[in-house]
Parts: C-alpha cells; structure tokens; sequence
C-alpha cells in the first residue's frame, strides 16, 4: 500500500503466524531481494478497539508512531471488512481514530510534546538552526531558506545532510528524523524528509508532515488546516486546533492506496 508515496507491505497478522516481525521486515522490505517497501505493518488482534498495528521500518527497528502506515492499516481494514469506516485501532499503547474520507483516510494522532525554540548544532564549519518536535516520532525541522543561501530545497542532498544530522548527540540515543521545508508561495509548505529506519530519503512521511506543519504554522502565523507538499508531490493535509500555545486535535489527511496483493511464502 502506499500513502502519498510512503510505502508499506501490509499483512493481516490475527492469527499470530508472525511472531519475528524484525527479522521478516528486513528481509521483505529490501527494495533488491524482498517485496520492498519503508516498513511493515501487522494488523494484529485487540482486546480493547478494532485492532493493533505493530510496525516496523526497513531495517526491523521498532519505534514510533507511522502517520502514512496508520491511515493505509485503516484502509486495509477497512476494505477486509474487519472494521468500519469509523474506527479505532491501538499502536504503541495509544489509541487512534481513523475515518474513511473522500480523500482516503483522516487519521487523528497525538498531541505533539517537546516543542523546542529555534536552536544551533554546528557540523564542520556550517552551523545549523532547526527546532525539535515529538509527533509519536521525533522530528527536527530545518528551513531550507536559513539552511542553504539559494534556498533551493529541489537540489538538496537530503541523503548526505539527513545522515548526518540524523545521528547528531542532540537526538541520542535513539536519533532523529530530518524534515527540511520550504514555504510556497500558495501558502503550502514542500517538505523533504530523511527518515530514520528507513535511512534514507522518502516519497512521504506521515509524522514528519505533522511536525513540519506545525513548526511552519507557529513561523509564518500560518492557520490550519496545512497543506504538506512531500517529495512525491502527493499532497497530505494536516489539521490541529490551536488552543493558546498548545496544539490539540491534530489530524491527517490523504490518499492510502493498494499499489498490488499477493502471496508469499515465508
């Protein structure tokens, strides 16, 4: 399945046959010698709402809540006939709603927590301004104007900085992901994101788009709902109340597509 480009091999997991998702996520999510894909979702059975996701990134490491995989678990759900339209499900001891939408799926996250100010890291030389938040992930958000002097987000090497930002002492032990934004003209914010896990650039990120609206919508007095350009030109639509200085309610909205189905042998 594919939420806005991020993709993920989606598997129907009520019977408990996987018990290793780790080690069949690294093996079937390698783009070379598996199905490939950014991560794998398990939909798997709960005593308390519709179902629970379990999910992996690529390289088996499990952490973090997965936006996109939310809202594509919902669709699959959905179409099997295992929940309905308006639902719940749980990942990582909360609870999630999703709703299928003409758009696809709205899917209402976390509050975000550990909103920093704008701080600095330098690396070499280049000294670089972002500002940390918490989605269910954690996310830095860089913008691109204050990061490179022609501003150009489309020529950036987001695997090289996104590397290297990634692992910096700031974020660990358990690192980051790399959100580098730049503000349209339309109002709509392009996004680029490096994401740990997968370690590399992807077309979409479901959390990094929250995280980037609301840094953007605090910057430029931007007001929701927010408009995320990803790299795959997909748009994702993010919603939040603001409430004084704290975001609540926050939703995300967009296409969950099934890209093909199949069967495999594990």
């Amino acid at each position: 399945m594919s939420g806005a480009g991020n993709d993920f091999i989606v598997i129907d997991n009520r019977s408990a046959m996987i018990v290793d998702g780790a080690t069949l996520a690294r093996k079937i999510c390698d783009r070379h010698w598996g199905v490939g894909a950014d991560g794998l979702l398990l939909l798997e059975s709960s005593d308390k709402v519709s179902y629970r996701m379990m999910y992996y990134n690529a390289d088996g490491s499990y952490g973090g809540m997965c936006g996109n995989g939310g809202r594509c678990i919902a669709m699959f759900a959905f179409q099997k006939k295992i929940a309905g339209k308006d639902h719940e499900f749980e990942a990582l001891g909360h609870i999630y709603a999703a709703s299928i939408v003409e758009e696809g799926v709205s899917l209402s996250m976390q509050d975000p927590v550990s909103i920093s100010k704008i701080q600095y890291l330098s690396i070499g030389k280049k000294r670089i301004a972002y500002q940390f938040i918490n989605t269910g992930s954690p996310h830095i958000v860089i913008n691109i104007t204050e990061f490179s002097k022609n501003g150009e987000l489309d020529r950036l090497d987001v695997q090289r900085w996104g590397k290297l930002l990634r692992w910096q002492r700031n974020f660990a032990p358990a690192g980051t992901n790399v959100n580098f934004m730049r503000k349209l003209e339309s109002g709509a914010i392009q996004l680029r994101t490096f994401e740990r896990g997968v370690e590399a650039e992807t077309l979409a990120c479901g959390t990094g788009s929250i995280a980037t609206a609301i840094i953007a919508s605090k910057k430029w007095k931007l007001r929701p709902p927010i408009t995320i350009i990803p790299t795959s030109k997909i748009p994702l639509i993010v919603e939040f109340d603001l409430n004084g200085s704290n975001i609540q309610n926050v939703k995300l909205r967009g296409p969950a597509v099934v890209t093909f189905a199949g069967n495999l042998d594990v």
